[in-house]
């Protein structure tokens, strides 16, 4: 089987890619070096080959309040970026199947985040501009599917978290590891944006990477989440952390200043437990291996 994955060096593509290959695949991974995908004639290196399937990871964002500063460049780029793999996929890979990543941010945060929802009302309006631009990406797969057959599945997983992850990612959970880690080491003071009253959802890599292989084999033409539909508050998470590394969560600061984010945000996971029995790993077991994997590095390479 014959693969392309772009964004294929990111967090997801480096558990994802190594995957693949153990179960037998011949993958080409597309990075920001060798691929700008916002040129779509940079694309065309790989037209001669003809592929099963094309998972598309790539994006242009990064966590935090990244989205609050960069709205009209996120729009352009990751408009580009997609258009670009979807003119590629309908007019060198009709064939293949494609397995594009959307987001949780696309779900109106009043509503129930269940898939029926998902092209319903308005996202976040401090994630608007990136959300929307995942919601077009969908609105692509449901029209190539419908005008040319063509056959995709569109996938929504949770917060993803695991090891291996790069020094510099700001998702709350990274976060909230290096800077707790670092309370522990040398004392520095802890501080954590919002109250910590915050509900967020994670998605342990390793279960990540076996749902979108178990969505990819089972689910043709179709929108699933990927997550197990519990939630904690950022303090719950917080609390966890300082116990696998030994810190008193009493020395926590919590800064109401700093942006937040919404209220809640956990998955409903109904279709996906109508459609596989699966079981997720604990999440204290999966955040001690990611502490573990984080407090294994070179000093010089933490953050």
């Amino acid at each position: 089987m014959k693969i392309l994955v772009t964004g294929g060096t990111g967090f997801l593509g480096r558990h994802l890619v190594p995957d693949l290959q153990r179960q037998g695949a011949e993958v080409t991974v597309i990075n920001s070096r060798n691929c700008n995908l916002v040129e779509k004639h940079n694309l065309l290196q790989f037209a001669d080959t003809k592929f099963d399937r094309i998972y598309h990871l790539a994006a242009w964002t990064k966590a935090g309040d990244f989205c609050l500063y960069h709205k009209g460049e996120q729009w352009i780029i990751n408009q580009q970026i997609n258009t670009n793999v979807l003119w590629f996929w309908r007019e060198y890979q009709p064939q293949a199947v494609m397995i594009a990543m959307g987001t949780g941010c696309a779900y109106p945060p009043e509503l129930d985040l269940k898939e029926e929802n998902y092209m319903v009302g308005e996202p976040d309006r401090d994630l608007y501009t990136y959300a929307m631009t995942k919601r077009m990406m969908y609105t692509g797969l449901l029209a190539l599917n419908h005008q040319f057959g063509m056959s995709y599945r569109h996938l929504v997983p949770s917060t993803l978290f695991g090891p291996q992850f790069d020094r510099a990612d700001t998702h709350f959970i990274f976060d909230l590891i290096k800077k707790i880690v670092a309370g522990k080491t040398t004392g520095q003071p802890v501080a954590l944006w919002g109250n910590g009253h915050q509900i967020r959802e994670l998605i342990y890599i390793d279960d990540a990477v076996k749902l979108i292989n178990l969505a990819t084999e089972h689910c043709p033409n179709d929108l699933l989440n990927l997550g197990s539909g519990v939630g904690h508050t950022i303090r719950e998470y917080a609390g966890m952390i300082c116990k696998i590394v030994d810190y008193d969560p009493a020395k926590i600061i919590y800064d109401t200043d700093k942006w937040s984010g919404v209220p809640k945000k956990v998955f409903n996971p109904g279709k996906i437990k109508r459609l596989f029995n699966f079981e997720f790993t604990d999440i204290r077991r999966a955040l001690a291996e990611t502490i573990h994997y984080y407090q294994s590095l070179p000093p010089e390479t933490k953050s």
